[in-house]
């Protein structure tokens, strides 16, 4: 394997395939990594706020969600996806185009978990504020957007940035159903050459230089939110001296 992997002849033929099969891949996992991202966002506050609204019926509604898409494997929702979907469509002759698919995958089931870091969220912040907003007339809607959303931003983004970096990994999960992303071009080139250990590692750096500067932004988001209540009890001490 390490032989093979320090063979010039082979990194030669990868980067004659370089441009034909791992930018077209990089760059497909790049646009489903945005797109599935934002439609997880918006899944995830949707069903977020359902999940903390008063109406039973949404909190039942939310949880059917998160449980069923948490608790089935990314992969098998994915091939439900690729073989179910096309059949809706298969009176009108529409094809469904692989990134679609692809965005509706990782989309879906990120929006699950986003969800639940936005239900988690809202709910530690305390409740009083949103008391004194509806005994100032505030509607619920008007408490979530003014008040409670914008407090919330500060304590989700850490575990945001931890989503989005688990999208990006997961998107690999497309070279099943032929997504046209790297981890496809990545076993295609690979498996037509046997040149596995040159294919592996290319897509493994590819993969890092998306993922990295993700993870630090993670970090640094949790570091930053780690102090940010010292900072708020100090100022509260401050006020109850003033007092």
């Amino acid at each position: 394997m390490i032989k093979g992997l320090l063979d010039i002849k082979r990194w030669n033929a990868l980067l004659d395939a370089f441009p034909e099969y791992y930018v077209p891949g990089f760059l497909m996992t790049l646009k489903i990594s945005i797109v599935g991202l934002l439609t997880a966002l918006c899944l995830g506050i949707v069903f977020g706020l359902l999940s903390t609204a008063k109406f039973k019926p949404f909190q039942i509604i939310s949880r059917i969600y998160v449980e069923f898409i948490q608790n089935t494997p990314l992969a098998l929702q994915v091939m439900c996806y690729y073989s179910v979907l096309p059949m809706l469509f298969s009176s009108s002759g529409f094809r469904i185009p692989k990134f679609i698919l692809g965005v509706i995958g990782v989309g879906v089931y990120h929006g699950a978990y986003i969800s639940e870091v936005i239900r988690t969220g809202i709910e530690a912040i305390p409740k009083g504020q949103s008391e004194a907003a509806s005994s100032q007339g505030f509607s619920y809607i008007q408490t979530m957007r003014y008040i409670i959303l914008p407090q919330t931003v500060k304590i989700i983004m850490p575990p945001l940035a931890n989503q989005a970096l688990n999208l990006v990994k997961n998107t690999s999960i497309l070279a099943m159903v032929a997504g046209m992303d790297l981890m496809y071009f990545t076993d295609s080139w690979g498996a037509d050459r046997g040149y596995f250990a040159q294919a592996y590692f290319t897509s493994a750096v590819l993969y890092f230089i998306i993922c990295f500067p993700l993870a630090r932004l993670a970090r640094y988001l949790e570091i930053r939110s780690m102090r940010l209540p010292v900072a708020k009890k100090l100022d509260l001490a401050e006020e109850e001296g003033v007092c």
